[in-house]
């Protein structure tokens, strides 16, 4: 038989940098869930990654005080601030331009991050990819 829910946590945690700190160790503790078990099986899951990328991650909490988590891809305005090799995205992105990205960028981000999107195919997603970028004043240019 399945095991009861108890809930889902929504958290962003750095790749490889999971700690019983807050966030993580506030949150799981609410729910009495083992914090270093988590924080071990998370850095061992997000090695590969670039160290303090961030991750989204979903962990379902069971009645029984056990766990699981899923990973998503990084945010796509992550990608794009990487990509345009700025900070952050422009205070007024209609009236000013905070970056620059070209369209086979977007289609690499879209690329990455189309096990996330709710797209058919790539080009719908680099549509979506450019909307973001449009979004925190980056140009997207050819």
């Amino acid at each position: 038989m399945a095991k009861k829910i108890a809930g889902y946590i929504k958290l962003t945690v750095p790749a490889g940098a999971a700690n019983p700190s807050p966030p993580i160790g506030p949150a799981l503790g609410q729910r009495g869930l083992n914090i270093m078990e988590f924080c071990k099986a998370f850095n061992a899951a997000t090695q590969n990654f670039d160290q303090g990328t961030p991750i989204p991650t979903v962990i379902t909490a069971y009645a029984d005080r056990t766990f699981t988590f899923a990973t998503k891809t990084p945010p796509a305005s992550w990608f794009i601030m990487k990509a345009a090799k700025m900070q952050k995205g422009g205070s007024t992105p209609s009236r000013e331009t905070a970056g620059k990205v070209s369209m086979s960028q977007v289609r690499e981000i879209a690329e990455a991050k189309m096990p996330d999107l709710n797209a058919n195919d790539i080009d719908a997603a680099a549509k979506i990819i450019a909307g973001t970028a449009r979004s925190m004043g980056v140009e997207v240019g050819e």
